[in-house]
């Protein structure tokens, strides 16, 4: 049985309200309270919910979801600057590498804050520097390479801005390619770049290791003479050839990069405690960063340089600073060493310089700023040391774009090895990247003229510096047309690694091969030949280095490196003359050649002609003045010329940097002698004698003592020199014998 449908009631209007509804407008005195007690409602109602909002976004600005770390900014720390060259940030500890032995770099990272995903803007070491010392891009500096410029002086340095603040600047640097020469000195009251003290040119050894390094800064400390410092101390030891010192040699025997970070964070780990030993660690903000990583092989690259992959480019940076900085925060943001410079001077509160190109990072550790930062990129080194192709890029978002004869794209995101290209996949893409990187470049280039700025023309002792280093100059005579993409030149470059593995492992026959194979392949390099000299001579062929040589040099006849070396070959065969005359050829070239002019004063000086050899000297200290070799002989000259008193000048300086160097005493006893100054003569020699008792210092200082009328100590002292007599000649010996048996007769013995 169907159901009944149950009728809606429908509301019965009243007449009133049908009136109501029909009224128009809706303005009726009856009911005008209820509107207003409405709208008051109304506007109660929102007036909550402002509230609400208003509180809410402040609650959300002073207490945000994410924590705000505390940052403690002060003009009252000292800074210290530890650059880690050729330091990978995968082979520390703290960036997660198990097989480390980074206790200090750990620690630091522990009670500090970590930057873990950091970018170099250039994988060499000068302008890596030139970069964290003054903020700005290459593109900026101007400085490209190693060895081949120099910082423009009108670019104001870290070291500039500070030291107008009162600190008190020192820099030890343990590579000649952060040579003062380059321009990194600005600004710093002392720039030590001693690495080898006694040779006469500075180019053969160009690095000094972390203990050395240390030592120099150790001594600066002690006597420092203001309250705030900023310090940069460069250690170089994780660079080829990897060498570490014992302990450190055997235990990392199969893993020798491994030793020489280990032996490194050993010297910071020293550096820690002598700054808490003087309480000022808790007053001092360390910045540790890497100037740039290097290549094991991954893409054939060993080393740094000629690649824009992530192997050479990623660098460990860490801040640490006891009362100013959150302890064991990790940033994750993508952040460059660019942004060094402007984060020190933010942290100091003290302005940025309008032309700094980096970001400070100081809101990224408190946790208001966590995008990536785009960087640019770059290395000229396959251009100016191969003369292949340049390479730059940028590395932006999760993108890496690098402009080169075959261009290249990598998601890092997806593909962190950079495996797969994808230029062609990723058009649209590349297109994008490849603008901005025209954007950049027209954004930070410099404005700074090319006369300022110059590239430095590289003598032949830088060449050959850097050459030992691993940065082989094969420029000279580029090929003309389309530069080669570096991609293609995997052959070459292989054979230029073996051949420097072989010299880095004493093998120089082996290594003798290799440069003339690479010679057979290319006739014209004249960088080889000298290559191939140099192998030679080490191997004692110094016959055969010569004969290369003048092969080379009648294919480049005004080949600074090709004379240079020649010069330097005829002065250890002993051929002086023929050097001399070589020398003199490179000088006619490059008038200001410090080699050349070392070199030409030496010569003359033994071959007895001191007026002409002291103008060469003067010439010489007018570019290195620092040079012990230099400084000794320059004095040794004046004082057998009779300029006594200048003489003595340049001895007294010496001794004040060097108290315990034997022959600077000693020579520095015999000139005040011959000034008649017996007091400081007696003096200096005697002390000389308690170092190192060489026959010519006891002769004189036996001398010294006659002339004084002290024959018990003149008797002395006669006697010392016929204990070390030998080699001298019969005629002397048979001389002292008879002044000291004159003088026994008159102490009655």
């Amino acid at each position: 049985m169907a159901k009944k449908k149950k009728k809606k009631k429908r509301k019965k209007i009243r007449p009133k309200e049908k009136k109501f509804l029909e009224a128009q407008p809706v303005e009726i005195s009856v009911n005008t309270k209820i509107s207003q007690k409405k709208r008051k409602k109304f506007f109660f109602l929102w007036g909550v919910v402002g509230g609400i909002i208003l509180i809410a976004f402040a609650w959300w600005f002073f207490f945000p979801l994410h924590k705000i770390e505390k940052v403690k900014r002060t003009s009252d720390v000292n800074i210290l600057l530890i650059t880690l060259d050729t330091t990978r940030a995968d082979r520390l500890g703290c960036y997660g590498y198990e097989k480390a032995e980074t206790p200090n770099l750990d620690f630091l990272a522990r009670n500090g804050v970590r930057f873990e995903n950091v970018y170099c803007q250039v994988p060499l070491t000068t302008p890596s520097h030139c970069t964290i010392l003054t903020g700005t891009y290459p593109l900026f500096h101007q400085v490209h390479n190693n060895g081949l410029y120099r910082l423009p002086s009108q670019i104001e340095t870290l070291a500039e801005i500070l030291s107008k603040r009162e600190f008190e600047t020192a820099a030890f640097v343990a590579s000649f390619t952060v040579d003062s020469r380059f321009g990194l000195d600005q600004g710093f009251e002392v720039y030590d770049d001693t690495f080898v003290e006694d040779q006469a040119f500075k180019g053969l050894n160009s690095e000094r290791k972390a203990e050395k390094v240390y030592q120099s800064f150790v001594k600066w400390l002690e006597n420092r003479r203001r309250d705030l410092f900023f310090c940069w101390v460069h250690f170089f030891d994780p660079h080829l050839p990897y060498d570490p010192p014992p302990p450190y040699k055997d235990k990392f025997d199969e893993r020798p990069y491994d030793g020489e970070i280990a032996y490194m964070d050993e010297h910071i780990g020293k550096i820690l405690e002598i700054l808490r030993s003087k309480n000022l660690l808790e007053n001092t903000l360390l910045v540790l960063a890497g100037d740039h990583g290097e290549a094991f092989g991954e893409k054939e690259e060993r080393g740094h340089g000629i690649f824009l992959y992530d192997e050479t480019l990623r660098v460990p940076l860490i801040f640490y600073a006891e009362k100013y900085l959150p302890k064991g925060l990790v940033i994750k943001s993508r952040v460059r060493l660019i942004d060094v410079f402007p984060t020190i001077l933010d942290f100091l509160n003290i302005p940025i310089p309008r032309e700094v190109q980096g970001e400070p990072l100081i809101p990224c550790i408190q946790g208001r700023r966590k995008k990536d930062l785009t960087t640019y990129i770059e290395t000229y080194f396959p251009f100016e040391n191969y003369g292949w192709s340049p390479l730059i890029g940028l590395v932006d978002g999760e993108w890496k774009y690098i402009k080169a004869p075959k261009e290249e794209l990598y998601n890092l995101k997806h593909d962190p090895n950079e495996e797969r290209n994808l230029i062609e996949i990723k058009s649209k893409v590349a297109q994008k990247e490849r603008k901005k990187l025209e954007e950049i470049i027209a954004q930070y280039s410099s404005k700074i003229s090319v006369t300022e700025a110059a590239k430095r023309v590289l003598t032949r002792e830088e060449k050959e510096k850097l050459r030992s280093l691993g940065y082989v100059d094969y420029s000279s005579s580029p090929s003309a047309g389309p530069l080669p993409d570096p991609k293609d030149m995997i052959e070459e470059l292989r054979l230029t690694q073996q051949a420097e593995f072989y010299e880095n492992q004493d093998k120089f026959d082996k290594a003798a091969q290799v440069y003339e194979k690479m010679l057979s392949l290319r006739p014209n390099n004249q960088t080889a030949y000298a290559n191939l000299a140099l192998v030679c001579a080490k191997l004692n062929k110094f016959d055969q280095a010569v004969d290369i040589l003048l092969k080379g040099v009648s294919l480049f006849p005004n080949s600074i490196v090709l004379l240079s070396r020649l010069a330097h070959t005829y002065l250890v065969m002993g051929k002086l003359k023929k050097s001399l005359d070589v020398w003199k050829k490179v000088l006619e070239i490059e008038p200001q050649y410090f080699d050349g002019l070392l070199g030409v004063a030496w010569i003359l000086d033994l071959m007895g002609q001191k007026e002409e050899s002291l103008k060469f000297y003067e010439k010489a200290l007018e570019i290195e003045p620092e040079n012990k070799f230099l400084q000794k002989n320059y004095a040794r000259v004046l004082g057998t010329s009779g300029r006594l008193l200048k003489a003595i000048q340049i001895y007294e300086k010496l001794k004040e940097n060097y108290p315990d160097d034997y022959e600077v005493l000693e020579e520095l006893g015999i000139a005040y002698g011959y000034a008649g100054d017996l007091d400081q003569a007696i003096s200096n020699l005697s002390r000389s004698v308690e170092l190192h008792p060489t026959p010519l210092a006891c002769l004189n200082l036996a001398v010294a003592y006659r002339k004084k009328g002290d024959l018990q100590n003149a008797a002395k002292y006669f006697k010392l020199y016929l204990a070390n007599s030998e080699g001298e000649s019969k005629e002397k010996v048979d001389r002292v014998k008879r002044e000291l048996a004159f003088l026994e007769k008159q102490l009655g013995k």
